[in-house]
This record gives structure tokens, C-alpha cells and sequence, in this order.
């Protein structure tokens, strides 16, 4: 397909740098979208896959285990929220998105109420690629909006208010109650990104809203599914963006990251009051087996990336990441072009007012060394982990290059 910009062609990859064919190094401020935390080429990931390959590459998840996926699946019940006690393998975080939705839906069929099977959600979201995934994404500002006439009619709210750190107003959350209590009959599950919404906007809100959905899921007896496919294993301050606001989800969806960039592996978890009903419907098993499910080297992988974060003062790294990026980004606020500036963990954003033209942009960046891949009015950066204070200032001076090129 032709592309309106024309791709960077990369050759090799290491800590927080690409190498690009040109034979110039730079900054990845992307992470390669959310995932690579540790950076590349890390070594303890590397020996991981290495080792994996000598016992085994692929062994099919239907009938079959393995050592690797089960140590996984415990630690990701020893660090995700209290009560998510069940894991499902999956593909990408577009699928585990698909594994939750027929969580849902199973778990109202195996209770008896098959019309149970609407899903609520806030604009402003976005869960994957995927038509379940697709049909709870922004139905107006996604980029969806072509499979609109295939895709099922959920209900959706307003987007999330007010802004993080902020205390939650009475009509706050009317709108999204409202819905709810209108349409309790129908509504299996309420699905939406927790604290950060990313893809759709990069807006942060706050974490009396999520609680305040929580408190509604538990009124009106309907399922939480909180999509951390791009907020977990630290990326927003702590550990996991439900963490934020002390709740737990029915159903947590992982990816991403969970990995640590190398392999294409997510999850999906959830409470034994889920997985039981899943168990007491008809089918008496969940319906859905990708072919690659527990793959063991993306199982060891993802043992080993969860392992090295822990094994380090993530927060206090998290937080050093922040401050530089709010040091920055936050003078940029002053130029009339901007609309925003808003850090939160290892995530930065600045949002112009008007679009903001992307082989311009990308071509400012990478003369000052860095790669970003701005979209909307959006330049952003969630860089990995392992980003140095000087990294980190080209990138932010590689955004405030595009700020004054577009003033």
C-alpha cells in the first residue's frame, strides 16, 4: 500500500537507540508503541528466549501445559489486583480485548440471563484493531468508523471527568449511571482503559471516576473489564492503572509491555466468580483457542520482563522519567499553538490546537536525533524505561523543535 509518509527504515536496535539504514542513531520515544520498557537487546530478556529455544519453541495450549506459561500465570496473579486469580493466554492485546468480551458474555449465558449482552464504554476509547475490539473503540473520532454497519450497537457514555488528581463532581458521572440504570437488562459488562485513555486521546482522568465506576458495576451487578493493555507493568506510576484507585476489575486485560516488546503475547484475567459461570455455561469451556496461545518463548520472555522490572526501583525510575518530562514539556504550555501539556508516569503529552502535519513533525525529530510518531493534534512520548535524563531532554527538545516549527 502506498504510504503518505514513507517509512524509516531501521536496521538495528539497542538500549533506548535505533539504528537507522542512513547509519544515524536515535532516540526511541515510543517504545515501539508502549511495549519495549527495558529497552533492546537487553540481555537477561535475551538469555530468556535463548534458554526457552533449547527446551522448546511452540507446544500447542489445548490438552497441553507447559512450565514457562504456568510460572507466568502465577506471578501475573501475584501482581495484578486482588481476586484476579484466572489467566487466558492470548495472541495481542486486540485479541485478549475479543477473550474478555466473550468472558462476559458467557458468564451472564452460564448465570442464565442471556440478555445480558450489551457492553457499556466511554467515548474517547480505544481497545484494538479487532471488530469486538473495534465496536467499543470511539464510535465518532476512532478510525473505525467505515465497519460502523457490521459492528454490534453498544451504549456509550461521555468521556471520562474530571482530569487526574482531580476529585470527581456529582455529575461527574451521571451520564454513564444513567445509561446504566436504563439498560441494566441488557448490559453485561462495562469496558473501558483505566486512568489513561490512549490511543483515542491521551487523556488522563481521574481516579474517583474509575472507583465511582467500580461502586456502579458492584450497584447494577455488571461485569468491570479494565483494558491495561497499554497502562500496566508501570508505565502510568504504579504497577497497574487500577492501582491507582485501589479497585479491581471482574476482567483485566494485559499486553503490551507484558512482554517487554521482544514477542506478540497478551493476557486476560479474571475473578473465580467469572471463570466459574464461563464453566457453568453450555459450551462448559470458554470459546475461543488461538493456535499460539502460551507460546513458551513469549512465555519466558514475559516471566523474565516482569521479573527484571520488579527486580529494580521501577517507581523511583518511573518518577525520574516523569519529572523530566514534565520539566520539558511544561514551559511548551505557554506557546499559543499548545492546548495542553500533561505528564503522568512515563507518559508525555502535548496537544496543539490545530493537527499536527506528520512527515514535518517527523522529520524535525529525527534531525534532532529522536523518533516520535505523532498523531491527531497529538505529539506524545512514552519512552522505555531505561531512557537517561540526557535522552530524555532530546526528547523533549525534539517536541519543543516541532512546537515552534508549527508556531
Amino acid at each position: 500500500m502506498p504510504a503518505a509518509v514513507p517509512p524509516v527504515p531501521v536496521v538495528g536496535a539497542h538500549g533506548a537507540a535505533l539504528e537507522l539504514a542512513d547509519g544515524r542513531e536515535v532516540v526511541d520515544g515510543m517504545a515501539s508503541w508502549w511495549a519495549a520498557i527495558h529497552g533492546y537487546r537487553n540481555p537477561v530478556l535475551d538469555q530468556a528466549l535463548r534458554d526457552q529455544l533449547d527446551a522448546m519453541a511452540h507446544v500447542m495450549f489445548g490438552g497441553i501445559t507447559h512450565p514457562t506459561a504456568i510460572a507466568l500465570a502465577e506471578r501475573l496473579v501475584e501482581i495484578t489486583p486482588p481476586g484476579l486469580e484466572h489467566v487466558f493466554f492470548a495472541d495481542s492485546g486486540s485479541v485478549s480485548v475479543e477473550v474478555a468480551i466473550k468472558m462476559a458474555r458467557q458468564y451472564w449465558l452460564g448465570r442464565g440471563r442471556p440478555g445480558r449482552h450489551r457492553l457499556l464504554t466511554v467515548r474517547g476509547g480505544y481497545h484494538g484493531d479487532t471488530f469486538g475490539a473495534m465496536s467499543v473503540c470511539d464510535p465518532v473520532n476512532g478510525m473505525h468508523s467505515m465497519f460502523e454497519s457490521m459492528m454490534p450497537e453498544h451504549l456509550f457514555a461521555p468521556v471520562p471527568s474530571p482530569k487526574f488528581g482531580e476529585p470527581l463532581a456529582d455529575g461527574d458521572i451521571a451520564a454513564l449511571g444513567e445509561l446504566l440504570a436504563k439498560h441494566t437488562d441488557e448490559v453485561a459488562a462495562i469496558i473501558l482503559e483505566p486512568i489513561v485513555q490512549g490511543t483515542g486521546g491521551m487523556r488522563f482522568y481521574s481516579a474517583d471516576y474509575l472507583r465511582a465506576v467500580r461502586q456502579l458495576c458492584d450497584q447494577y451487578d455488571v461485569l468491570l473489564i479494565a483494558d491495561e493493555i497499554a497502562t500496566g507493568f508501570g508505565r502510568t506510576g504504579e504497577l497497574f492503572a487500577c492501582d491507582h484507585a485501589g479497585v479491581t476489575p471482574d476482567i483485566m486485560c494485559l499486553g503490551k509491555a507484558l512482554t517487554g516488546g521482544y514477542l506478540t503475547m497478551a493476557a486476560t484475567l479474571c475473578t473465580p466468580d467469572v471463570s466459574g459461570a464461563v464453566s457453568r455455561a453450555e459450551s462448559g469451556a470458554l470459546m475461543h483457542g488461538p493456535t499460539f496461545m502460551g507460546n513458551p518463548l513469549a512465555a519466558a520472555v514475559s516471566l523474565a520482563s516482569v521479573d527484571l522490572l520488579l527486580s529494580t526501583p521501577w517507581r523511583e525510575n518511573i518518577s525520574r522519567v516523569s519529572g523530566r518530562l514534565e520539566k520539558g514539556l511544561r514551559p511548551l504550555a505557554t506557546s499559543p499553538r499548545v492546548a495542553d501539556v500533561r505528564v503522568l508516569g512515563a507518559i508525555g503529552v502535548v496537544e496543539m490546537v490545530d493537527p499536527v502535519p506528520m512527515k514535518k513533525a517527523q522529520d524535525i525529530v529525527l534531525d534532532h536525533g529522536v523518533w516520535l510518531r505523532p498523531f491527531g493534534r497529538l505529539l506524545y512520548t512514552l519512552p522505555p524505561y531505561v531512557t537517561t535524563d540526557d535522552d530524555l531532554d532530546a526528547i523533549t527538545g525534539a517536541i519543543g523543535a516541532v512546537v515552534d516549527a508549527l508556531s
